[in-house]
């Protein structure tokens, strides 16, 4: 990182961005072209999973190559001033890569979304068998990430 200022280094900070980010941006390998995407995502022991349709772009890319990248961010807030090369934001964010591999199990698809509602809730769902069967469920393994802050 090239302003050491702006890191964020304990896995412990890093994970509490994580966890209060309502988005994840999954950047997979498109031919000559990167393809990102928006998702919801749950989290744990540097592990992050998803959930999506059955056959589609995703899960089509990932099949020809399962590198990834991701980026989430927090607390957007514009600092304005009288001068524009001023300017600035107040940020947090982290970014990573690792590779995506696709969870089979029923029962590892049933954590995996329980995981992914965590994320967003404390409340406690049973997952419908059937649900469960007609969603893919994937997670990246992270081998590498770093977090980033600004303004704060």
């Amino acid at each position: 990182m090239r302003r050491d200022e702006k890191e964020i280094t304990g896995l412990e900070e890093i994970e509490a961005v994580i966890r209060s980010c309502q988005v994840c941006r999954l950047a997979l390998i498109d031919g000559e072209y990167p393809y990102i995407v928006p998702l919801n995502f749950g989290y744990r022991d540097r592990t992050l999973y998803f959930h999506g349709a059955l056959r589609g772009k995703k899960l089509s890319l990932l099949e020809t190559n399962n590198k990834a990248a991701f980026e989430m961010d927090r607390k957007l807030e514009i600092v304005t001033s009288e001068d524009p090369c001023e300017w600035g934001m107040k940020f947090q964010s982290v970014i990573g890569s690792g590779r995506v591999s696709m969870i089979e199990s029923p029962e590892e698809k049933t954590e995996a979304l329980q995981l992914i509602m965590s994320q967003y809730t404390n409340d406690a769902f049973d997952m419908p068998e059937k649900r469960v069967k007609g969603t893919a469920v994937y997670k990246l393994e992270i081998k590498q990430m770093t977090g980033k802050q600004g303004g704060w």
